[in-house]
């Protein structure tokens, strides 16, 4: 289901957060957003996934105006993980995933053998079964990150957005997480799960997003395959870094080595 975003702009006691920001992501696509701290792309997001209302601009998805949306449809089209989420949760790992199911549920009704199906795979995917039983108080902080992506696989939505989805994990879990949703992204026989998300490192970007969209001071400098964007110049320009652009030896992705400006 594609996502566009419409000269979105965001202001919040007198400042503008966010400035006319224009991007969109097709179904079964990995779209990333990257950029320095505080450029805009937390807050893009979360008027994406409806946590924001824009002062300006719309945000589409299945080209409906996301705002416009009841809770349940908003809920059944998009899951999202904020990159801050409460975590104190008093429930088990297997409760925890079972609030995605909510939104394919009537009022009241009880969990279906479906919805722990559903469950019960979203945790397999993770590879996070075998925490179904724990309580989620007593998880390490990578392992309630892959429980709460379970949960957002659970939902079953068209479209998920992520906010710096690999804090807390290590570098394995980091390419696992990646892997993992870029292969619901392109793996579904429906044309696929689309995917907006931020992320800080450039070199998980580079190898498995499909697009990138640089935003710098509230609006988007660059967009485009990765190999096109990530340039020296740019670089140099909106990180403050000095890159040299080297060739993955396996995936040809482009990666990146970092020195000092100057």
């Amino acid at each position: 289901m594609r996502v566009d975003v419409e000269t979105l702009s965001v202001e919040i006691a007198g400042a503008r957060l966010v400035r006319e920001v224009t991007l969109s992501a097709g179904s079964g696509k990995l779209v990333g957003l990257v950029g320095p701290n505080g450029s805009g792309k937390s807050t893009v997001l979360r008027c994406v996934y409806r946590a924001l209302r824009p002062s300006g601009g719309t945000v589409r998805v299945g080209g409906d105006d996301v705002h416009g949306l009841s809770a349940r449809e908003g809920a059944r089209r998009l899951a999202a993980l904020p990159q801050e989420v409460s975590t104190e949760f008093g429930f088990t790992v297997g409760e925890v995933v079972a609030m995605g199911r909510l939104p394919h549920q009537r009022a009241a009704s009880r969990t279906s053998d479906t919805d722990r199906e559903r469950c019960a795979a979203a945790l397999a995917r993770v590879g996070a079964e075998r925490l179904a039983d724990r309580s989620f108080v007593t998880l390490s902080g990578g392992e309630k990150q892959r429980v709460l992506i379970a949960r957002a696989l659970a939902q079953e939505p068209r479209v998920l957005v992520l906010d710096e989805p690999t804090n807390h994990l290590d570098i394995a879990q980091q390419l696992e997480v990646l892997a993992l949703v870029r292969g619901r992204a392109t793996g579904a026989a429906d044309g696929g799960l689309t995917v907006l998300t931020a992320l800080h490192d450039l070199n998980l970007a580079a190898a498995y997003c499909d697009a990138l969209h640089v935003i710098a001071g509230g609006t988007i400098v660059a967009s485009g395959a990765p190999g096109d964007v990530l340039t020296r110049e740019l670089l140099a320009e909106v990180f403050g870094v000095r890159a040299h652009p080297v060739t993955h030896p396996e995936s040809g992705a482009v990666q990146l080595l970092f020195d000092r400006l100057g």
